[in-house]
């Protein structure tokens, strides 16, 4: 095991200036919690001095207690021709009253000419006044050097004169930022490790995803010496987002045997991973390296068949080393040995030889030519299994429903009305909901109506909706294929439905989606149990 690698979670912070993202104080307070439970060393929170929200966060954060993780403030230096004890976003700093604070400032002789319009001297002196003002207050301070690699590109000695005066101030860590994202990742190494050499401090790196090297130029900075990584959790940030600590902190410890997360928490991130974008309310990416659903899923039957002989075949890493599965796709394509493993993680004791591993095969095969896709369905794939094999009860018994739509729509906000009919063990239900469109009427009715039986089903919601017309050809008459995607909140799933009719499509995936949440938390209840 190498040396620990310090690292700091900006999702509250440099996350929250991408593109859709906005927390409340009620969210930002949930994810410090589960980074903290993660086991990551800082999470910069907000700049107190830059709006209400967070300033109302860092006075309810005082009363949490965490057992890892510190919260950090982030603030700019003084600003030109004002002191230390004026300025308004350093007084805000010390009302968050957080033990450790994060100060960016120019060290990029262009910025500050510039962008700032002030002198290259007096950038150096509210560097020097800022940290220096902070550490005689008993702070922890980090220095985020904001245009960093370009600074040194550009003017190599005012970029690391800017460096030696926060050094010289007391400043705890020194944090060399790519902000624009331009830097290449032999750059980052070479003046990284210059730095070190030179300074021979405590070295951070914070990078930005505009060529797409955002944690490749993170993971060059540390062989170049920096022990101190920042970044967001999912990646997400401004423009192209941040350096995503999802993919970096497995690389570090799996890869290059550094200590990082506390023993055994490496395999939390997936879930971690989707708890944050739950919060976000953005879908987490299947192709999202160790922890997308994609991850290690294989479909081709050659992967398959080797991946079951010698999964380090077709498999970088273990999967559940990151709290993530092996997933075998579903296709046309497939043979009886990729039916099988389906069947089989459903029924352990399950025989290869059994003549049901054909009949699941040719009626996926039958679905698939009738225009159903599954490779993206796995649980409409568990539910044909189950109903193929005969390991199937129907947790309800449609009557009818009925869908409206409504222009102009009810007081301008509904646009359908639903109206579901059905029976739950001949207990009768009947009930209406209100909905942006006929399916958002049909999926609000249907819960309704369930949840009086089955009361976990009002965790479950809707996170993606694909219609694809299958035979265009027939215009309006067109076969469609329906995909959704649904959550509880700890797991996704994917279901299908096929139709001419839009509605019946989606009827028959919103179907299997709950039926599916239904039996999942059967079989919890009897593992639990037993």
């Amino acid at each position: 095991m190498k040396n620990k690698i310090f690292i700091l979670d900006s999702t509250l912070r440099d996350g929250a200036q991408g593109q859709g993202i906005s927390f409340s104080v009620e969210d930002k307070l949930k994810i410090v919690k589960a980074l903290d439970k993660l086991g990551i060393d800082y999470i910069e929170a907000g700049n107190p001095g830059s709006n209400q929200k967070d300033l109302e966060f860092f006075k309810r954060i005082k009363d949490i207690k965490l057992e890892k993780s510190k919260v950090v403030a982030f603030g700019s230096t003084r600003r030109a021709d004002v002191t230390v004890e004026e300025d308004k976003n350093l007084k805000s700093l010390l009302e968050a009253n957080t033990e450790t604070v994060v100060i960016f400032g120019k060290s990029d002789s262009f910025q500050v000419t510039e962008i700032l319009k002030t002198s290259l001297d007096e950038n150096l002196e509210m560097i020097k006044d800022t940290i220096e003002y902070l550490v005689s207050k008993g702070k922890n301070v980090m220095f985020d050097a904001e245009h960093f690699f370009d600074g040194y590109k550009r003017n190599q000695e005012y970029a690391m004169n800017t460096l030696e005066v926060a050094k010289e101030a007391g400043v705890h860590t020194l944090v060399l930022c790519d902000t624009n994202g331009g830097s290449l990742q032999g750059e980052i190494l070479e003046i990284t490790k210059n730095v070190k050499e030179t300074l021979g401090i405590i070295i951070g790196v914070h990078t930005h995803n505009d060529m797409g090297l955002a944690v490749g130029n993170s993971l060059m900075a540390v062989e170049g010496g920096a022990t101190h990584i920042q970044g967001t959790f999912l990646g997400i940030g401004e423009r192209c987002g941040n350096a995503n600590l999802s993919a970096i902190i497995p690389t570090l410890e799996l890869k290059l045997g550094y200590e990082v997360l506390s023993k055994d928490k490496l395999k939390e991130i997936k879930s971690t991973a989707m708890y944050i974008s739950e919060i976000c309310n953005i879908p987490l990416k299947d192709d999202m390296p160790y922890i997308g659903e994609s991850a290690f899923a294989h479909k081709g039957g050659m992967h398959i068949d080797a991946v079951c002989k010698i999964p380090v075949s077709y498999e970088h890493v273990k999967p559940e080393l990151v709290g993530n599965s092996r997933r075998f796709l579903v296709s046309e394509v497939s043979g009886k040995s990729t039916i099988y493993n389906q069947i089989k993680k459903l029924f352990p004791n399950f025989k290869k030889d059994s003549e049901e591993v054909l009949l699941v095969t040719e009626r996926l095969k039958e679905l698939e030519y009738e225009g159903y896709q599954f490779e993206g369905a796995d649980g409409t794939v568990e539910l044909v299994i189950r109903k193929t094999m005969g390991k199937y009860k129907p947790f309800f018994e449609l009557k009818q429903f009925k869908v409206i739509g409504e222009q102009p729509s009810y007081g301008g906000e509904f646009s359908a009305t639903a109206m579901v009919e059905l029976t739950v063990d001949n207990n009768y239900e009947i009930t209406a909901a209100q909905g942006q469109g006929p399916v958002n009427a049909l999926d609000k009715a249907l819960r309704k109506a369930l949840e009086k039986f089955y009361p976990l089903l009002s965790s479950v919601r809707l996170v993606d909706y694909k219609v694809r017309v299958l035979d265009s050809d027939k215009t309006t008459a067109s076969r469609v294929r329906v995909l959704i995607e649904s959550t509880d909140g700890e797991e996704k799933w994917s279901t299908v439905g096929v139709s001419e009719d839009i509605i019946q499509a989606s009827w028959i995936a919103l179907v299997d989606s709950i039926e599916y949440k239904l039996i999942k938390d059967i079989e919890r209840k009897v593992k639990t149990y037993f």
